[in-house]
């Protein structure tokens, strides 16, 4: 018996893992988040599968769940939206079943940053732009941010942010960046990513704020900020540079004459 962790995505059901469908086709009992799993997520469990939705559940009726098919010998799905290891809630659960010495192991999901890019069209790293890519949240009333995480903090590294469940804080947030990225630089808000009402708000940090304000938005949103946003005059990367060799492509060996 095992308790299956899987990423079911961003919100697309095709988005899945080909093994985390799987998982969840063959697993007697299924438990998933329903605020942000659609149920055409985990349309394929069995047609006798134990199906919660835990959206309405504490941990300690959760993991109950989990001990209860493992004395039934019985597999579980667990399944979360997005890539489980980013904001997944699902280490209080490992620690959990550590203690119940209960065996899970992990399935990856398409993160909701990588959806929103693709949304966008977008590469999030260019040459000479950024090269790096800051996941992080603000501070809400139930999980307060480490000391030296702050977004002014990380805001010096001028590297492109994917700003998780902070869309209640667009405002703050943009005025708080505003001051190291400036106010011209390039932002978006995208809402449901990959879902059938997927919006995206396009602007930079002194108007992304307002514009956004019609959309009254509240929750699923994610605020990507960088300037790879609106870079046009980039360099060409030198993987594919014709005068690059590397392992793959190493350099032609010169004809000898005659």
């Amino acid at each position: 018996m095992t308790v299956h962790f899987i990423g079911a995505g961003p919100g697309d059901p095709e988005l899945i893992t080909v093994r985390g469908r799987r998982l969840i086709a063959s697993s007697p009992v299924v438990l998933y988040a329903g605020s942000l799993v659609p149920r055409e997520v985990i349309a394929c469990a069995p047609a006798d599968a134990r199906v919660l939705d835990t959206a309405p559940m504490t941990l300690d009726e959760i993991v109950e769940e989990m001990r209860a098919a493992h004395a039934r010998g019985e597999d579980v799905a667990r399944v979360h939206s997005g890539d489980p290891s980013l904001y997944g809630a699902i280490g209080e659960q490992m620690r959990r079943l550590d203690a119940l010495e209960i065996p899970f192991d992990i399935t990856p999901g398409v993160p909701a940053y990588a959806a929103a890019a693709a949304a966008l069209g977008q590469e999030l790293t260019l040459p000479g732009v950024s090269q790096t890519l800051i996941l992080t949240r603000t501070r809400t009333r139930s999980s307060p941010m480490p000391a030296g995480e702050e977004l002014d903090a990380l805001a010096r590294a001028g590297a492109t942010l994917a700003i998780h469940l902070s869309i209640r804080s667009l405002r703050a947030v943009c005025e708080t960046l505003a001051p190291a990225y400036g106010a011209d630089c390039p932002a978006a808000v995208v809402y449901r990513a990959s879902w059938p009402d997927e919006r995206i708000v396009r602007g930079t940090l002194g108007d992304l704020a307002e514009k956004a304000r019609p959309l009254r938005l509240r929750r699923t949103a994610l605020i990507l900020v960088g300037r790879v946003l609106g870079a046009a005059a980039f360099e060409d990367s030198a993987l594919y540079d014709a005068a690059h060799y590397h392992l793959l492509r190493p350099r032609k060996k010169k004809r000898s004459a005659g």
